[in-house]
């Protein structure tokens, strides 16, 4: 058998025995694959495929794609027939969690959209930070090889790495930080970090793109758990409508509410609309955010969840991450941007099955 070290990786990384959900992988504790077949996926011949081929292809412009699929990243391009291709060519395995208290789920974000100002002045008085001069990021990879994902992010006292100021000491600072723009409300450019990406449109109808650059190393903390926790809206009723409803409703406490997720993204302008992790722009329903410690960036999944009261099951590409996407059997799914996007996004909470499409002739 011809197996490159890339693809032996990858097989270690994800099957101890691809037939059965008992063999627990040490570098990833709570994920199992089960060998499936595309006969088992829900309604996989209701799926688009050349919607499904069109995705793969684009996502295929990225290094991290084209490392695991190899030359079915070229092949796709030739392919007369896209479910023929996808069918013969893959193989689904079912990602499986065993002895894990996380549930499976599905949400949903979107392309956020801001009001700003180039200049501050009321209302606009809210700033848009890039990243800050002063702060350090540091690859442990480089140093030590089974850490190759992770970053410490800090800052430097005399010679000592000391952790990076949080949100609340961040809004009381003056920051050595260069301001994109100013935004005129708090709540929404705490949303626009969750999503990661926007819009912000100036009073003269300019409109700029903004995304994700980095962040001060503090660990992500849902302000949803936490108004559920304290008793101040129910588990059923949280989202991100009824969050800012609760703000609405109780101005003097945003800071307090705000200030308990530590963490704090800074932006970059950037020239095209919302782009993820692997730096492609991301597709609305067919780009997914993933947990890259349980599912690489850059392969091929087959998702099945319920998404606006309706059964949705398709072949998505995983492109971004996100502080609060945490498990095997975790995703959220980009919904492009407007109202509707933001609607079905702040609302969606789906249990979720998921699949990873891994090249047939290798694994056989």
């Amino acid at each position: 058998m011809k197996y490159n070290i890339l693809f032996l990786i990858i097989l270690i990384f994800f099957i101890g025995c691809t037939k059965s959900p008992d063999a627990l992988l040490k570098s990833v504790p709570k994920t199992y694959l089960v060998k499936g077949s595309f006969d088992e996926l829900p309604e996989y011949k209701k799926e688009n495929y050349l919607v499904a081929l069109d995705s793969f292809i684009n996502s295929c412009k990225s290094e991290k794609t084209k490392k695991i699929y190899k030359d079915l990243c070229l092949r796709a391009e030739q392919a007369s027939d896209p479910e023929i291709f996808l069918t013969n060519e893959f193989t689904p395995y079912e990602i499986t969690m065993h002895n894990s208290k996380n549930n499976t789920l599905l949400t949903g974000y979107y392309e956020a959209h801001l009001n700003g100002s180039l200049v501050k002045k009321e209302p606009y008085v809210y700033p848009i930070y890039e990243t800050p001069n002063d702060l350090v990021v540091i690859d442990l990879g480089a140093q030590y090889g089974e850490l190759k994902n992770y970053r410490l992010r800090g800052r430097l006292t005399g010679n000592r790495v000391v952790p990076y100021y949080d949100r609340e000491e961040l809004h009381v600072k003056t920051l050595d930080a260069n301001i994109i723009c100013y935004t005129d409300s708090k709540v929404d450019l705490f949303f626009l970090e969750v999503q990661g990406s926007g819009r912000v449109t100036f009073e003269n109808g300019e409109t700029i793109f903004i995304g994700y650059d980095n962040q001060n190393g503090h660990k992500y903390s849902s302000i949803g758990k936490y108004l559920v926790q304290i008793g101040e809206i129910s588990q059923e009723k949280i989202s991100l409508q009824s969050i800012k409803e609760w703000f609405e409703k109780n101005p003097s406490r945003v800071d307090e509410v705000l200030n308990h997720n530590k963490s704090m993204v800074f932006f970059r302008q950037s020239r095209q609309e919302a782009t993820g992790s692997l730096g492609l722009v991301l597709t609305p329903e067919r780009s997914v955010a993933v947990d890259p410690s349980f599912i690489p960036l850059g392969s091929m999944l087959y998702l099945s969840a319920e998404i606006n009261k309706k059964s949705v099951n398709r072949v998505v590409m995983a492109q971004d991450t996100g502080g609060a996407i945490k498990g095997s059997v975790r995703a959220d799914m980009f919904l492009g941007f407007g109202d509707e996007a933001q609607e079905i996004a702040g609302e969606l909470k789906s249990p979720l099955k998921l699949w990873i499409l891994l090249p047939k002739n290798e694994i056989n």
